[in-house]
């Protein structure tokens, strides 16, 4: 018998957000005989503790007899249990300093700890996570920051919403000039999110090379793949696999769609050593004619030249100024208005929740119960007091011989 617990958050700030809503517990109760799922008692989540009891739910204040405990964001280290399974963002794998102790804690209490981030396929394909959502929420403030900008119209934050529902009724305010164009980059779950709200508002998608080259009469929209946006420094044609293999060979060719675009909305997964999507001299240009960006992606003066710092859910915007290269007011018309909230999904945390809860259960679930294709075991960071082989290259890290 498998026990899962789901965990009480208790990061600072709190996370509203849950595995798994009332009803997808009671599902996996219901329909997967070897496993029981209770829930600690919590007075921080969107879903309260009543919604779970109305489902006839187990709530516990301790979860000591759980053997897999389940929870969102980094667990307080004097919470946690040695000798369990854990799976929640350990924000580990890229040596983050300031989740060391962490991981050492992880190794000194003999814990299994598995990474939502790091369930992947054979092919090393994601199989769960929250961009979904990261991308519906953050093409909303985008928006929200453009209506700011502009003053042509207020929405409703989407954190002050009951549900997605309610977000969605505030699209109608949106108001757009009929010749308006947005470029986006990504094909991933981000990007999915994105377009989901494109596609509500009914703007147009248009191919690269019509968006290049094309007016319109109504708002447009492209979407970008590395192709599209990088190219490579002899002029030879673009792979996709030797982009991946090694992105030294390659730069930028945002510069021709920030010359016709009016708005960008980033979906894109960046690697360090890849080319900058647009540096700060490519903002500096004349032709430059972006005035709003969502940075869903949020890589801190990384390779979109206007984010600066993250922003948070209640301040989602600031300005940058591209000549002094400094943040300056929102709304300043020599700026770009920049939204690059870093915890977008945690905006519609019930709807999220439900999103990710499904995943888990259709695609990770089963192999919790019989992992035959090794997807936990891959996920796996440490057990037993040691790190397992494929994330061995944090050896270094744990033991402090180098920064991260």
């Amino acid at each position: 018998m498998i026990k899962i617990g789901v965990i009480k958050e208790g990061k600072t700030p709190p996370d509203e957000r849950v595995p798994f809503c009332p009803e997808q517990v009671n599902y996996i109760n219901a329909n997967f005989p070897d496993v029981k799922v209770v829930v600690q008692k919590s007075d921080v989540r969107r879903y309260k503790n009543e919604e779970f009891q109305n489902q006839g739910i187990e709530l516990v204040d301790n979860l000591d007899d759980c053997n897999v405990l389940m929870g969102i964001k980094e667990v307080p280290i004097a919470d946690l249990i040695p000798n369990k399974t854990y799976f929640f963002f350990s924000h580990t794998i890229k040596k983050q300093a300031y989740n060391r102790k962490l991981l050492i804690e992880l190794l000194d209490k003999k814990i299994a700890m598995v990474d939502y981030e790091t369930l992947v396929d054979k092919n090393g394909s994601r199989l769960i996570g929250f961009g979904r959502y990261a991308g519906i929420v953050g093409c909303y403030n985008t928006f929200f920051a453009y209506g700011q900008r502009t003053g042509l119209f207020n929405l409703k934050r989407a954190y002050q919403c009951f549900d997605k529902s309610e977000m969605l009724n505030e699209l109608p305010k949106i108001k757009l000039p009929n010749d308006y164009k947005i470029v986006i980059t990504g094909g991933g779950r981000v990007a999915k999110g994105i377009i989901e709200i494109l596609e509500k508002l009914n703007i147009q998608k248009v191919k690269p090379a019509d968006f290049l080259s094309n007016t319109y009469c109504y708002p447009v929209y492209t979407q970008l793949f590395p192709e599209d946006y990088n190219k490579r420094k002899n002029n030879q044609p673009f792979t996709v696999r030797e982009f991946y293999a090694d992105a030294s060979g390659f730069e930028s060719n945002f510069m021709p769609y920030a010359k016709v675009a009016d708005m960008y909305i980033s979906g894109h997964f960046w690697a360090k050593g890849s080319p900058f999507i647009f540096t700060r001299e490519d903002a500096k240009s004349p032709d430059f004619k972006i005035k709003v960006v969502g940075d869903i992606s949020c890589d801190i003066d990384g390779p979109v030249a206007c984010t600066i710092r993250p922003s948070c859910i209640k301040e989602p915007i600031y300005g940058y100024h591209p000549t002094t290269e400094q943040e300056t007011e929102f709304n300043n018309p020599e700026g770009i208005t920049v939204m690059a909230v870093d915890n977008l999904p945690c905006e519609l945390p019930k709807d999220a929740s439900k999103d990710f809860g499904s995943e888990f259960i259709d695609k990770i679930l089963p192999h919790l119960i019989n992992d035959t294709e090794h997807v936990i075991e891959r996920a796996t960071i440490c057990k037993n007091g040691n790190l397992t082989p494929r994330f061995e290259y944090l050896r270094d890290f744990v033991n402090g011989e180098v920064k991260a």
